[in-house]
């Protein structure tokens, strides 16, 4: 049997005890104490010899050592309100990732089907034992008592974790685990069982059609061949959760996403297909596509009728839908204008349709799609006055993350087109909730 446990393991499980220190102190100690976790793995470790990389190379630090402490940092900042939360999500990652390696390591057998580098083992320990360490962080920063919310918060964000963890990606997760689920545990915290009641009586009549809607939806675009068999069941999934936000006004904000981007595809196909720039399969979306752009709007939808801020949460749910929408008609319409983009980190001049290229009839174009989407929310009353401007630049700013990602990470091959998606809508989704709920 391999050695499983080694200096680095220890180091990140030590790591977890700072989170019990978040009971007594400001989020600016929080930042500092970071910042000199930061130092002395640089400066003083090193010095010590003691081995931190995998190959058991002495004297070096890992570099994802120092991005572990580096998310505590970016936990701190991002979550300065709520510690408790901080806690939680860095209790989860140090000692979920430490425990799901090690047991991968020790008995790991059964691969996971979706990255067979992961094992079914190593997934279930980062459940449990990150779950547990959560748990018991988030009752330690709030001096509260064991309780079921508080168990099915971090048993969900243990899942939402070890999900994030095993995709098959070269990214670093010590910053994209800590940062993901410290969002979902901040989002999911706002749960009420009142705000769940107060909607109950709407949802049985919504969910019936919720779920008819969704499968005649499904059917129609895989009929003509807009998704294939794959997108048509997982977006009819995610449609039945976004129109259970608000039911048929959540549902044409979706829709309007679609028809913009599907028009967007076809929109001088033959012209994008002769330069070898088409989209694959006539632009027929898979599942991959559907979760990376629907994923993140249908958690935001589901927290419109779960939580006492509906008014922000259909802010983000819109934002993150208009991001989409602004990306992939952007996107479609760059390609057909001009054979030629621009990185948009160096103006580098690129072929059309490189990742990160974008060209001004493009940004134009995607702008504009994503203005006609939070207009048609402000015409179906989801929000009103200062609100419209705050989802539209939430929306423009996720696109132009989402073009930045697509020029430094996924051009290195670190990560998907789909998970540049979902980190796009995300983050504009978690921009416009941002300004909702502060503003």
């Amino acid at each position: 049997m391999r050695r499983v446990w080694t200096p680095r393991r220890t180091l990140q499980l030590s790591l977890a005890i700072v989170a019990f220190l978040l009971f007594s102190i400001t989020w600016k100690e929080a930042a500092g104490l970071a910042l000199l976790i930061l130092c002395l793995e640089l400066f003083v470790l090193p010095q010590t010899g003691v081995g931190l990389r995998r190959g058991e190379e002495t004297g070096q630090i890992e570099s994802s050592v120092l991005l572990c402490s580096f998310a505590l940092l970016v936990l701190v900042l991002i979550f300065r309100r709520n510690l408790d939360v901080v806690a939680a999500a860095w209790a989860l990652f140090t000692v979920g990732d430490v425990m799901a390696g090690a047991a991968g390591e020790a008995w790991g057998i059964h691969a996971l089907p979706f990255n067979p580098r992961k094992s079914w083992e190593g997934f279930a320990a980062f459940i449990v034992f990150g779950g547990a360490a959560a748990l018991l962080l988030l009752l330690w920063v709030q001096s509260s008592r064991l309780n079921l919310k508080a168990f099915l918060l971090c048993a969900a964000a243990g899942v939402a974790g070890a999900l994030v963890e095993s995709l098959p990606i070269r990214l670093d997760d010590n910053i994209t685990v800590p940062v993901i689920c410290g969002c979902f545990i901040f989002c999911a915290g706002l749960i009420t069982r009142a705000s769940f009641d107060y909607n109950l009586p709407y949802l049985g009549i919504r969910t019936i059609l919720a779920i008819s809607v969704s499968l005649a939806f499904a059917l129609a675009a895989w009929g003509l061949r807009q998704i294939t068999l794959s997108g048509a069941v997982a977006g009819s999934f995610l449609c039945v959760a976004v129109y259970l936000g608000y039911g048929y006004k959540s549902f044409l904000i979706l829709l309007s996403f679609f028809v913009l981007g599907t028009a967007a595809t076809r929109l001088g196909y033959e012209k994008k297909r002769q330069r070898g720039i088409a989209e694959r399969r006539r632009g027929a979306r898979g599942w991959r596509e559907a979760v990376g752009n629907i994923l993140a709007p249908a958690f935001f939808s589901i927290l419109v009728i779960t939580t006492p801020y509906q008014g922000a949460f259909l802010m983000a749910l819109v934002a993150a839908l208009a991001e989409a929408a602004g990306d992939t008609v952007a996107s479609e319409t760059g390609k057909w204008v001009s054979s030629q983009a621009r990185l948009i980190t160096t103006f580098k001049a690129v072929p059309a349709g490189e990742e990160g290229g974008i060209s001004l009839a493009g940004t134009a174009s995607g702008f504009a799609a994503s203005a006609l989407v939070v207009a048609l929310g402000y015409g179906l009353g989801m929000y009103a006055g200062w609100r419209v401007l705050a989802v539209l630049l939430a929306a423009f700013a996720g696109n132009l993350a989402d073009s930045f990602i697509g020029a430094t990470l996924e051009r290195r091959g670190l990560i998907t087109n789909s998970i540049v998606n979902f980190i796009g809508t995300g983050l504009a989704g978690a921009l416009a909730l941002v300004a909702g709920l502060y503003h």
